[in-house]
């Protein structure tokens, strides 16, 4: 039997790119996975059966992790359903792009409910209610190190990510849960690509010795490890998956 199996995993923004990888992954690797998401419906439900077809176990969850009622309720019925929850992957983020001074107050407030405010959110319930002995992986960015140009309300949100990070881990002490955060860098998904000309795209691939973008699969093994017993002995770290770019 996988030594992860009967383990619980709730991924936050899991019906498509990175998300949809990493349930994947650890679905294959023996976690019953949650697959959070906000709106599309038959995304997640056709990622569930493509898992359970590969024999995996999977559920979906809508919720806008935004909104702390509803991040309550999908833990509560994670627990219900499986009986307790062993990983938390916050993936689920917006990222719209415009100089500092042409951001309006609902771009920023967005991403600071759904980026900073999700995160915080699904960490408090996870605090609460998470089994020890877990993982806990956020999302960050690179751009925390490249400071690119329009990326700045963005990435302002994911630095603020990081720290929640360091400071978690230390705030769980003596229960043997680990929090951690990936920073990718360009990877190809159709977030990224979306409005990008064949020209940026390249530009940005040859940013990084490694001379590619990175792929999703690509962040869902840097995932993998970190919550397996292999990752155990990492605490309180950004790790940034991009190539060597920053």
């Amino acid at each position: 039997m996988s030594e992860n199996a009967k383990k619980v995993a709730i991924i936050t923004g899991a019906s498509k790119g990175i998300g949809a990888e990493i349930a994947e992954r650890l679905a294959s690797e023996g976690f019953v996975v949650v697959i959070n998401y906000a709106g599309d419906t038959a995304l997640a439900e056709e990622l569930a059966r493509k898992i359970e077809e590969k024999g995996g176990r999977a559920l979906t969850a809508k919720a806008d992790v935004s909104n702390p009622e509803d991040v309550r309720r999908m833990f509560e019925a994670t627990e219900t359903a499986f009986g307790g929850v062993d990983v938390l992957v916050n993936n689920a983020g917006v990222m719209q792009l415009s100089p500092i001074r042409d951001v309006d107050d609902a771009q920023f407030d967005r991403h600071v409910a759904v980026n900073l405010k999700g995160t915080f959110n699904t960490l408090r319930e996870a605090a609460k209610r998470m089994r020890d002995g877990g993982r806990i992986v956020n999302f960050s960015t690179s751009v925390v190190g490249t400071r690119l140009e329009t990326y700045g309300v963005y990435t302002a949100t994911k630095a603020a990510v990081e720290t929640l990070t360091m400071i978690m881990a230390k705030e769980m002490r003596g229960r043997s849960i680990t929090v951690n955060a990936v920073a990718p860098g360009p990877t190809g998904t159709d977030l990224f690509l979306h409005g990008k000309s064949d020209e940026l795209i390249a530009r940005f691939a040859k940013g990084n010795p490694l001379e590619r973008l990175g792929t999703p699969d690509d962040i869902a093994s840097v995932v993998s490890f970190l919550v397996s017993p292999q990752g155990g002995w990492i605490n309180g770290q950004t790790i940034r998956a991009n190539g060597g770019l920053v």
